[in-house]
């Protein structure tokens, strides 16, 4: 058995790591042979597969058609299970990695007249990125930019001069970033996206539906597992296309069963982060656990991620 997603992988050479603000560094990705990158747009994420077994999803601070390199921007967490820390205490330039390449959960509406970006902490990558493509493009947008203290805030030197920019730090200002008054204050018919910690997401969400904005201007992206997958089981899969019955027993996920069955699938964080096992949903009601849909593409019950998600009821078809 292989894994599908391994055809979506590169080993790239760390390249160069600088520092971006206290406890935030970015590391520069590049191909072995200098070759160009596969293409990426403002909102993607990338991979990163450690030599300690651990996967970590980092979003891209640039994007376009011709890229030299793939530059993360990562912040060191003092609760780290591995992640973070192994990067700042034992990734050195030259070390080769393999890397999932980019998927974007995350991207700029093209249609949009206006963008407003809300960013915490090191959520600032994305949206860093997102600025950059709306600015090249000449499409009007506004930031609103938050973090604890300025100096753990990347690239706040250089948008503080910035009108469109709004700079909030929690210590000068005694409390967090006011994000409904931020909302109230947006053109009329403007596309809302934030990256930042979870509560400062949840907070967003919960202000977006209080002011009335519709549900497909307001995007968000998580970093870390919104809900608890389901491991429930007690329910039956049938894989459409591989022509496969199973029973999805206690404590087991819809991806591993699949992949016990023989059958390949695309997978890379198994959290419902990163994208790669959406699967199409012929028939059956889907229990959602994953931190990519929306509310209205859940209620769709069109597609589903089947290493978090599993059935509200008996049976589910999908396109496997």
């Amino acid at each position: 058995m292989t894994d599908a997603s391994a055809e979506a992988r590169m080993e790239l050479r760390l390249e160069k790591i600088e520092w971006l603000a206290r406890d935030c560094r970015a590391f520069e990705f590049r191909a072995l042979d200098g070759a160009i990158l596969p293409s990426a747009r403002a909102g993607a994420h990338i991979g990163v597969h450690l030599p300690n077994g651990i996967l970590r999803q980092y979003s891209l601070l640039e994007a376009g058609d011709a890229l030299r390199s793939y530059r993360i921007g990562v912040k060191r967490d003092p609760a780290s299970r591995g992640g973070s820390a192994f990067m700042f205490d034992r990734l050195q330039v030259g070390h080769a990695l393999p890397v999932d390449l980019p998927r974007n959960n995350f991207p700029l509406d093209g249609q949009a007249g206006h963008s407003v970006l809300f960013a915490g902490g090191i959520g600032i990558t994305p949206i860093w990125c997102m600025m950059r493509e709306l600015e090249a493009s000449g499409r009007v947008w506004t930031m609103h930019y938050a973090a604890r203290s300025r100096g753990e805030a990347p690239f706040a030197s250089v948008l503080e001069s910035d009108s469109r920019v709004h700079l909030h730090f929690d210590d000068e200002q005694g409390g967090v970033l006011p994000i409904a008054s931020a909302i109230e204050r947006a053109p009329v018919g403007a596309h809302f996206y934030c990256c930042g910690p979870a509560p400062m997401l949840e907070s967003f969400e919960q202000e977006a539906r209080a002011a009335g904005i519709a549900a497909e201007r307001v995007h968000v992206e998580y970093f870390t597992q919104r809900f608890e997958a389901d491991r429930a089981g007690g329910y039956a899969v049938s894989l459409a296309r591989s022509g496969i019955e199973l029973q999805i027993g206690p404590g087991q996920s819809i991806l591993g069963a699949v992949l016990a069955a023989g059958v390949d699938v695309p997978f890379s964080c198994e959290d419902g982060i990163c994208g790669a096992c959406e699967t199409r949903v012929l028939s059956g009601e889907v229990d959602h656990r994953d931190s990519i849909l929306s509310d209205q593409e859940r209620a769709a019950n069109a597609t589903m991620f089947i290493c978090c998600s599993g059935a509200r009821g008996d049976r589910l078809v999908l396109d496997l």
